[in-house]
C-alpha cells in the first residue's frame, strides 16, 4: 500500500497530513511548531514530524500531493484579466504565489537536504481537495459534498457527490464572487483586521438584530440556479493590488471592502473604537446573509442530489452557526464537517484524493481528531525533574501527584465542580482549530461567572465570545434542541430553554452552544472525566476552550507548563500528573 503525504503550502494554515494503508495516521498544522497563528509558507516542520511519527523518511513516501493546481482554470483567468484589466501588480503577485507552489520539488530539497525523494508529485485542484477532505474522512457511503471559502485556484466554491471511492465535482463558483470574501469584508469593516477574525463576527452576531439584512442583500445577489454573485461596487479584492502575505510567517490580507460600503452602511469601525449596537446589528445581518446564500446553494444541491447526507468543507465550513442549522433550513438530515475544514484540511484532502485515484479501497473514516504530536517516553518526567521547572513550580506554590486514570478523573472532576480552572494535556494533539479534550482548558459550565474568570485568569479576549460545552454523546438530546454527532465542535445547536439556567457559562446570548459530542471510544479519558463530573453534579458536560493564551494551541508539555505558570490557571494535568497551585 502506498504512503501518501498531503501538503497545504504557501497559504495560511500551512499543514501536512500522512495517509498510510488506507488510514489517516498523522496530521498537524505548521503553526503548532512555529508558534505563529495561521502560519503561512512551506510546512517543513509539520512534514518532518508526520514522517518521524510514523518512522519514515522522505525516501519512503510514494506520493506527495499539494492542494493547489497552478494551471487550473487558466482560460478563465486570462479572460478575466482581459475583461477587467486589474492592477498589473495584482497579476504579478498571484503569479509569484503560483510559482512557489509549482516549485514543490525544490522546496522539499531545501527543507530536507541530502534526503532522496522518489515520490510522484500531484497537484490537486484546491476545491477538489476540500471536497475529498470532507467526504473521504466521513462515515457516509454516499453524500452530497460542498466546499465554500475565500478563494483557491480562482474558485470560491464547489459541489458534487461522493459515492464509495468516487467523488464527482459538478460545479463551481469562480473569482471574484465569494461568500468567504463577503464575510472577510464585513469582518474588516467591523474593525477586526487580522487573518482569521471572522469567527469574532459570528460570536458577536447574536447580540444584534438583522436590521441591515436588506442592505446585505445589495452585496450578495442570489441567482436562480442556486449560486450567488457579489455586487463588486462594494468590494475591491477583484482588481486592486491588495497587500498580502502567504509565505514565511503570519498571513496578511488586504482590505476587501471598497469605500462605497461606507456609503451603504455608514462609517467603518476602527479596531480601537468601542463596539456599539449598530456594529452588533451589522454582524447579525452579515451572518443572516451568509446563511441565506449558503442555504440557497444547499437547497439547489439537494435538488441535484436528493440524498440525506451532506459533507461540508472550505474555510466557511468553520461557520458552525450555519452548519448547525442545515438540517432545519434544508432537506439534508445528516451533516459531517471534518475537524480541519479550512485550508489546513486541504493537505488531508489532497492525500485522500490521490489515495482514491489509485483505485485503492475506501479509507477508514476519521474516528477522532487526535492525529498530532504526543509526548515522547519520559518527556513529561524530564520536564518535571528539570531544576528550572522545579524552581518555578516551587515559587508558584505548586504541589504535584501522579494518579491512576480513575483517581485522576475523580480529582479533576472535584476541582472543576469547586470552580477551579484546569489545564488538560493528554495524549495526541488535536488536528484542526478546535481543542477537543487533549489540549483544553476546562471549567464548570454551571458557573455564571466562569466566562469572566477565564478571561481574567487566562484568555484575555473579547467578552462577547462564547465558550463551548463538551457533552456526553448519550446526553445530547436531553440538553439540546437537536440530537446528533458533533465530534469536532463544528456545529452550533440550540440549548433547551429549561436547561439554559443550569449551564450559563456555555450558553450563548441567543441560547445556543457550539458543542462537542464525547464518547468513550473516540475520546478515552476525556469521556471518563466528564462522566465523573456528571456523577457529582448531574450535568453531563464541561466547559472547554483551547489551551493557549493568544498563541497557537500548546503542542508540547513544556509549552503547557509555560502557559500554566504565566497565567492564573489553578490546576495543570500533564498525562498522569496533577499539578495544583496550593497558595
Amino acid at each position: 500500500m502506498p504512503v501518501i503525504l498531503g501538503i497545504n503550502a504557501f497559504h495560511a494554515d500551512a499543514a501536512a497530513a500522512l495517509v498510510q494503508d488506507g488510514k489517516i495516521v498523522a496530521a498537524a498544522e505548521e503553526e503548532r511548531f512555529r508558534r505563529v497563528k495561521h502560519w503561512a509558507g512551506f510546512p517543513s516542520q509539520a512534514i518532518a514530524w508526520c514522517l518521524a511519527d510514523s518512522g519514515l523518511t522522505l525516501a519512503d513516501v510514494d506520493h506527495i500531493a499539494i492542494n493547489s493546481q497552478p494551471g487550473a482554470h487558466r482560460w478563465r483567468k486570462v479572460a478575466y484579466a482581459l475583461a477587467k484589466r486589474p492592477d498589473p501588480r495584482f497579476l504579478l503577485n498571484r503569479w509569484r504565489n503560483k510559482r512557489e507552489r509549482s516549485g514543490l520539488a525544490q522546496q522539499l530539497e531545501q527543507a530536507f537536504p541530502g534526503q532522496p525523494c522518489r515520490a510522484e508529485l500531484h497537484f490537486i485542484e484546491h476545491h477538489r481537495a476540500h471536497l475529498a477532505s470532507a467526504f473521504f474522512a466521513s462515515p457516509f457511503e454516499a453524500a452530497a459534498v460542498i466546499s465554500v471559502d475565500g478563494f483557491g485556484d480562482f474558485a470560491s466554491g464547489a459541489w458534487g457527490q461522493g459515492s464509495g471511492t468516487d467523488l464527482r465535482l459538478d460545479g463551481q463558483i469562480y473569482f471574484p464572487h465569494s461568500l468567504g470574501a463577503f464575510y472577510t469584508a464585513i469582518t474588516q469593516y467591523l474593525g477586526f483586521p487580522n487573518y482569521g477574525d471572522e469567527y469574532k463576527v459570528m460570536g458577536l452576531a447574536p447580540y444584534g438584530e438583522p436590521r441591515q439584512l436588506e442592505a446585505m442583500r445589495q452585496l450578495v445577489l442570489l441567482q436562480e440556479d442556486g449560486t450567488y454573485q457579489l455586487n463588486l461596487t462594494y468590494f475591491q479584492h477583484a482588481t486592486r493590488n491588495l497587500p498580502h502575505q502567504w509565505s514565511h510567517g503570519s498571513p496578511v490580507v488586504g482590505q476587501h471592502w471598497a469605500p462605497a460600503l461606507e456609503t451603504l452602511l455608514g462609517p467603518a469601525r476602527r479596531a480601537d473604537h468601542p463596539l456599539e449596537q449598530h456594529h452588533m446589528d451589522l454582524a447579525r445581518s452579515a451572518q443572516a446573509m451568509y446563511e441565506e446564500a449558503f442555504f440557497h446553494l444547499l437547497r439547489a444541491l439537494h435538488r441535484q442530489h436528493p440524498i440525506d447526507q451532506l459533507c461540508i468543507a472550505g474555510g466557511c465550513g468553520a461557520n458552525s452557526v450555519a452548519n448547525g442549522k442545515v438540517t432545519l433550513a434544508t432537506p439534508f438530515r445528516s451533516v459531517f464537517v471534518q475537524a480541519a475544514a479550512g485550508d489546513a484540511g486541504g493537505a488531508l484532502g489532497a492525500a485522500l484524493a490521490v489515495w482514491h485515484e489509485r483505485g485503492l479501497p475506501r479509507c477508514q473514516p476519521m474516528a477522532n481528531a487526535y492525529l498530532g504530536t504526543e509526548p515522547g517516553p519520559g518527556e513529561i518526567d524530564a520536564l518535571l525533574q528539570d531544576p528550572a521547572t522545579a524552581a518555578a513550580l516551587s515559587e508558584a506554590g505548586c504541589s504535584q501527584r501522579r494518579l491512576d486514570a480513575t483517581a485522576l478523573c475523580e480529582e479533576v472532576a472535584d476541582a472543576i465542580s469547586d470552580g477551579l480552572v484546569i489545564g488538560w494535556f493528554d495524549g495526541r494533539m488535536e488536528w484542526g482549530p478546535r481543542a477537543l479534550g487533549h489540549r483544553s482548558i476546562l471549567g464548570d459550565p454551571r458557573r455564571a461567572d466562569m466566562k469572566d474568570i477565564l478571561n481574567l485568569k487566562i484568555k484575555r479576549r473579547e467578552s462577547f465570545r462564547p465558550f463551548a460545552p463538551s457533552v456526553l454523546r448519550e446526553a445530547v438530546a436531553d440538553w439540546f434542541t437537536l440530537d446528533g454527532e458533533v465530534p469536532f465542535m463544528m456545529q452550533v445547536y440550540g440549548i433547551r430553554e429549561e436547561k439554559r439556567s443550569s449551564i450559563p457559562a456555555v450558553t450563548h446570548v441567543d441560547g445556543t452552544g457550539r458543542l462537542q459530542t464525547v464518547t468513550a471510544a473516540a475520546n478515552g479519558r476525556y469521556y471518563h472525566l466528564i462522566r465523573a463530573f456528571a456523577e457529582r453534579t448531574g450535568v453531563p458536560m464541561v466547559l472547554n476552550t483551547s489551551f493557549n493564551e493568544n498563541e497557537p494551541i500548546v503542542c508540547t508539555p513544556a509549552q503547557a507548563m509555560d502557559c500554566f505558570l504565566r497565567t492564573k490557571m489553578d490546576v495543570l494535568v500533564l498525562g498522569d500528573v496533577v499539578i495544583r497551585r496550593d497558595g
